[in-house]
């Protein structure tokens, strides 16, 4: 049991949590009622916690026979309404990319946590990595609608847990978590909101029946209404691309339509996914771009080099994808170089790299051998482009 102790404050209480068990005590206040999910190192806690605490709310919790089996159940549940959410780790992940863009062309509402671990194939279960940034992106064959949230605390993968159900649901798109195997198994306090002061919005349910009914008319919000299970609303679902009717479609004018619907929901709610922080970014010379437990070790890098007398500054993208690309802009704008580092050979570096072209220079700083990068690597890597910027 991860639970040290609690202290009332106010409308929350402090509660040591590790990130494990805070990711499932958030996706039942989030209103979670359904998991399926396969054991998986380093994110089986996330299953073994919501064993004991989806009957206690009324849910169900299933352990299937693998991954490919769990992310099926859980589409299968969130289409006949309930709240949804399964939890692997990379190799698990693979195996549930051909449902997950199920779930993207069907917009079927479902959360997917993914706690990263070393690879490629099984690689190094108990060792951490930021490996799946791309496999988030673009793991699911063809063009889809993506929302990746990167946590980089105990206390953010509640609330980003949180926060990625009630995305899924108002965007009616799957919504990835991913957090690497260091925070998922950390200790921190966490203050755990009062469940009366936690909202997750409804989707949007489609009113009345006995009249015709398109399955994916949207209005001008991009996202259309979800026909509730028994409500007599006739209903075809298919992974095929559709009409509004639901039923498949090859004319090219139809899915033209239909795929840029399904793409621009993302765009027109970018203000609502756009989530990203800042520290020391005002005057910062050398811009630091990082996400989850590497993003930790640069804020105290740049503690350390602004003591120093070196202006670096942090940018962390809370929302991976979409990525807060003009906010990006905007602040690397007035450095004279960018690093990212990350635990991978090099990922999000290549966005970065796409989004600012060559000014200024981008430089990357892997690390593979499933050790977190450290507040000194860091350090040392900025001081190497202070000198020649």
């Amino acid at each position: 049991m991860s639970t040290l102790g609690t202290t009332g404050l106010g409308t929350t209480r402090l509660t040591a949590l590790h990130g494990n068990h805070a990711c499932a005590l958030a996706a039942v206040a989030a209103g979670c009622r359904f998991f399926a999910g396969y054991p998986i190192t380093p994110s089986s806690e996330i299953a073994e916690h919501l064993s004991h605490e989806m009957p206690k709310v009324g849910g169900t919790f299933v352990q299937m026979e693998d991954e490919i089996a769990s992310i099926a159940a859980v589409i299968g549940a969130s289409l006949g309404g309930l709240r949804a959410m399964t939890a692997t780790s990379g190799p698990g992940f693979s195996l549930m990319q051909e449902n997950i863009g199920y779930a993207a062309m069907t917009e079927t509402p479902c959360v997917i946590i993914d706690v990263m671990r070393g690879g490629p194939s099984t690689g190094m279960p108990t060792r951490p990595a930021q490996g799946d940034v791309m496999q988030a992106r673009f793991g699911s064959h063809g063009d889809r609608p993506v929302v990746a949230l990167a946590p980089a605390s105990v206390q953010e993968i509640y609330t980003e847990t949180i926060r990625a159900f009630d995305l899924a649901e108002r965007l009616r798109t799957p919504v990835t978590v991913l957090y690497d195997q260091v925070i998922a198994q950390l200790l921190e306090s966490v203050a755990v909101p009062a469940p009366s002061t936690i909202h997750v919005r409804e989707r949007k349910w489609a009113n009345g029946a006995g009249k015709p009914f398109e399955p994916y008319a949207a209005d001008d919000d991009g996202i259309p209404a979800m026909a509730r299970p028994g409500d007599g609303h006739r209903v075809h679902t298919t992974g095929l691309t559709h009409s509004e009717s639901g039923f498949p479609t090859q004319a090219p004018p139809v899915v033209d339509r239909m795929m840029r619907r399904l793409l621009g929901k993302i765009d027109i709610h970018a203000a609502l996914l756009e989530k990203y922080e800042t520290l020391a970014t005002d005057d910062a010379e050398v811009l630091i771009v990082a996400y989850g437990i590497t993003a930790r070790a640069a804020r105290r890098a740049v503690t350390v080099l602004r003591e120093a007398g070196i202006r670096a500054g942090l940018f962390r993208p809370v929302t991976l994808w979409p990525f807060p690309e003009a906010a990006l802009q905007k602040i690397a704008g007035r450095a004279h170089a960018v690093l990212v580092p990350e635990m991978n050979a090099g990922q999000l570096v290549l966005e970065i790299q796409r989004i600012l072209g060559h000014a200024p220079p981008v430089r990357a700083l892997g690390r593979i051998d499933g050790e977190p990068i450290t507040p000194d690597a860091i350090a040392a890597a900025v001081r190497e482009l202070a000198v020649h910027a």
